[in-house]
């Protein structure tokens, strides 16, 4: 069996699995706020609760009344108390009224306050989540000098770490909001700071991810306000960093009005097999939003898609859709003719190959079709169309495959490339 026959599956399995992983946890967290919830209504009821749950507002309400200097350790133990442990209505109250105290500083305060944190004694997490709270205010107040003073302030090297990860990312959307008032000064600062080598990186490829995240925010605002300047800067990064520069960054936040420049950045400034990473990264935050198809129909006539740039969009709207419908148990033969129907329309010839993508996914241990009732309906698409497609793409992502390779076999005889036949049977044995 040739490799490309597997790729795919394992990247779709993780993508899922990740899905499955976050539904899991949005469940758990629910569940534990619902149960957090009810005990209060009933601790209220009955009177028995009332002082302890009256105590602990009170003492998060203390914070937004004080006057005068701020107590840093204080405001950090109920931060990290909040982080450890607290019921969630208790929880969020706290965060909100730290929150309010701080954006109500000065400049000039929090500057204090960010150079007192980074010497205090704190848990380190603690530490970072104050940080990027208080640098949040101050990039708000003052983008460029924020950037200026503490670019240094964790190391953009490393950003393993949650509270390094969201500090960088402050950074990064005060960047994109200075470049929207300055973008020469915004640009020019950033060629410092490359040049000077604070953004470089440890690992052995040479990319820097922390760079990366700027550059995307810095191009974001270029597409809109100097489409050449921002094409001029995307051709400047190594070409195998380009791609970086663009997934996963302004692609889901791009205006309507500026999302053909956008493509045409794609198009003009990323080798073939990049494009195609870039292309379908767009398709999912359209997906998730109301329309779904209806938007990316939109979106497709907008930056007036190729042939071959709408199979790529359509295959990856596609999985995004099927993906979705598994999780929400609304795979359907219903909903599956209606993924069909609006592929074909964008991409005609490409609808088989993605419900036998889409089937094989189906039948994964987490999901209720199973092997043989999906098997059934692409027997069926495959007498309807006569296409190898829907059998091959079906047979060759089923990662249970050996399995059922008594039934696999029948519908391997179907297939018309002999080749093709003889490397899916292989994997069933």
């Amino acid at each position: 069996m040739k490799p490309q026959f597997f790729i795919l599956p394992i990247v779709a399995l993780v993508v899922v699995a990740s899905w499955f992983g976050s539904e899991r946890r949005s469940t758990s967290l629910l569940e534990k706020r619902s149960s957090v919830l009810k005990d209060s209504i009933a601790a209220r009821a009955s009177g028995s609760g009332a002082d302890a749950l009256a105590s602990k507002a009170k003492s998060a309400d203390q914070l937004a009344r004080e006057k005068g200097p701020i107590d840093w350790k204080k405001v950090a133990a109920q931060m990290t108390e909040r982080r450890s442990g607290m019921g969630y209505m208790e929880e969020e109250l706290t965060g909100l009224r730290i929150k309010k105290k701080l954006r109500a500083l000065s400049k000039e305060e929090l500057v204090s306050a960010l150079d007192e944190i980074a010497t205090g004694d704190m848990p380190q997490e603690t530490r970072l989540e104050l940080q990027g709270q208080l640098l949040k205010s101050l990039c708000e107040k003052d983008p460029e000098y924020a950037l200026t003073r503490y670019l240094g302030l964790v190391d953009h090297r490393d950003l393993h770490s949650l509270g390094s990860y969201k500090l960088v990312q402050v950074l990064v959307q005060a960047l994109g909001v200075w470049a929207g008032k300055n973008p020469v000064a915004a640009t020019a600062w950033l060629d410092q700071q490359i040049a000077a080598g604070k953004l470089d990186s440890k690992s052995l490829d040479g990319t820097s991810p922390a760079r990366m995240q700027f550059e995307r925010s810095l191009i974001e605002v270029l597409i809109s306000t100097d489409p050449a300047a921002a094409a001029a800067r995307l051709k400047s990064l190594p070409e195998d960093q380009r791609a970086d520069a663009l997934i996963s960054g302004p692609g889901n936040g791009i205006k309507d009005k500026d999302q053909l420049a956008y493509v045409e950045l794609i198009r003009n400034g990323l080798p073939e097999k990049a494009q195609c990473k870039a292309f379908g990264w767009q398709i999912e935050d359209m997906m998730g939003r109301e329309g779904g198809y209806t938007k990316v129909t939109e979106y497709l006539n907008r930056i007036q898609a190729t042939p071959a740039e709408r199979v790529i969009y359509a295959e990856r709207a596609a999985r995004s859709k099927y993906e979705r419908l598994l999780v929400d148990g609304k795979f359907t033969r219903e909903n599956l003719d209606a993924m069909r129907t609006w592929v074909t329309s964008q991409a005609p010839g490409t609808a088989d190959k993605v419900t036998g993508q889409a089937l094989a996914l189906s039948t994964r241990s987490y999901n209720k079709m199973g092997f043989s009732k999906a098997a059934a309906l692409a027997t069926q698409y495959y007498d309807a169309s006569g296409n190898d497609d829907v059998l091959i793409s079906f047979l060759a992502r089923c990662i249970d495959g050996p399995r059922y390779e008594k039934e696999a076999a029948v519908l391997a005889a179907k297939i018309s490339d002999v080749k093709k036949r003889e490397e899916i049977l292989k994997y069933f044995k």
